[in-house]
């Protein structure tokens, strides 16, 4: 009987030590788990870094925000010899390749040296564009990187057109895009220029203009440069001061600069439906005057520009091209327009302008058949009947060294 009732009761002892062993090692094994996070060394506290602070840029600015007649970009001389523009120009970009970043998330107001100019020369008034850091927020700009386009007609290639080539666009042939509606191969022959037939209507109207645009716009977004500027075939641009105006700014920025033909927001109907419309106001820069637009922002017009969008888009609104500009960067894309006095028209009275402030300008112009006296004030090395618009005077007061311009004696102190 005791023989039977060994192997149960060493079967029972077995069991008991199997239970204890496994009570042992759960409980060694929690105290491990315990020990481990208390063996490791500490981590190096590390701070997360803060989220960027996000300002969407100001409305158009009220028309009290104009600023006085002259910018404060430096002075050139309007003396014969005296103006060196070469210095600006030959200088080596470190900017290379395109850069088209969104820099929507840091919209800040460029201050810093530009509300330290001079007061009595009158510093632009500047909207909220998108703003950069110290380091990036100017260019090192060559006139290569320039896209100027000239619009005109075929019936203004000899009165107007051949006066341009002759002064200002020999100086930047290759910068320059001349937009007409119609072709002229003797001219381009003759002079080197980009004639670019645009195939557009020879009418002055708002279906024609904005046509125009449109093709304007897709060819400096195929160029590849940083800067787009707009002018009329009446405009002498100045391309030392524009150079100097548009390194003040980074073409990556939201830039939008000109000068508005009135002293107050434009107000339009936008066709919403064909059933309705709502109004919206917004500044734009006059294209008789000129205007420039950095490529950053020239990208961000694409849906509404590119590729006869922005024909579309002007019918939307029922205006002609420049105030349809205005309209896609001020209204729909709330950039506001850098007001600037360096662009001149024909529409103001070019007289009052003064003599020694002439070639500071970015753009000049002249009056038409009806006020041919609406012309700046430069007297000097030719006479009215040799030169009615001044700008043959004022391309030899910037460039003496042109073959064709007189060679004037040095004025003599008294």
């Amino acid at each position: 009987m005791n023989l039977l009732h060994r192997p149960v009761r060493m079967h029972i002892a077995s069991v008991g030590v199997s239970k204890f062993c496994f009570l042992f090692s759960l409980v060694f094994c929690g105290l491990l788990l315990l020990l481990i996070p208390a063996l490791q060394p500490q981590a190096r506290h590390v701070d997360l870094p803060h989220p960027r602070p996000r300002v969407r840029p100001a409305q158009a600015g009220k028309a009290s925000t104009y600023t006085s007649q002259h910018s404060g970009v430096p002075a050139v001389s309007s003396h014969v010899g005296d103006t060196d523009w070469t210095t600006g120009l030959n200088r080596s970009s470190v900017l290379q390749g395109e850069t088209e970043m969104n820099i929507n998330d840091n919209h800040n107001d460029k201050k810093g040296t530009d509300s330290k100019r001079n007061p009595e020369r009158g510093a632009p008034h500047r909207g909220k564009v998108g703003g950069l850091s110290s380091s990036r927020s100017r260019d090192v700009l060559e006139l290569k990187d320039i896209f100027i386009a000239v619009k005109t007609t075929r019936k203004y290639h000899k009165s107007r057109l051949e006066l341009l080539i002759q002064t200002w666009v020999s100086k930047a042939k290759e910068q320059t895009y001349i937009f007409s509606d119609g072709e002229d191969k003797e001219l381009r022959m003759r002079t080197g220029a980009n004639i670019i037939n645009t195939n557009c209507s020879a009418a002055h109207t708002r279906q024609a203009l904005c046509c125009k645009m449109s093709v304007e716009y897709d060819k400096f977004i195929e160029s590849q440069k940083k800067w787009f500027c707009h002018v009329d075939d009446d405009n002498y641009v100045i391309l030392p001061s524009l150079l100097r105006l548009l390194s003040s700014y980074h073409h990556s920025q939201d830039v939008y600069l000109g000068r508005p033909s009135l002293d107050h927001p434009i107000e339009a109907a936008e066709r919403v439906k064909s059933d309705g419309s709502v109004s919206v106001k917004f500044w734009f820069a006059t294209g008789g005057a000129g205007f420039c637009i950095s490529r950053g922002l020239a990208l961000k017009m694409s849906p509404w520009a590119s590729l006869g969008n922005f024909i579309s888009t002007a019918e939307k609104i029922r205006l002609p091209d420049d105030c349809t500009i205005g309209y896609i960067i001020e209204a729909l894309l709330e950039v506001t327009l850098t007001h600037t006095h360096l662009f001149h028209s024909h529409l103001e009275n070019l007289q009052k302008l003064p003599t020694d402030t002439v070639l500071e300008q970015v753009t000049l112009s002249y009056g038409g058949f009806e006020n041919r006296r609406n012309v700046v004030s430069i007297v000097r090395g030719f006479s009215l009947a040799e030169d009615p618009t001044r700008f043959k005077t004022i391309h030899c007061l910037l460039y003496p060294d042109t073959d064709w311009c007189p060679k004037l004696k040095p004025r003599h102190k008294n």
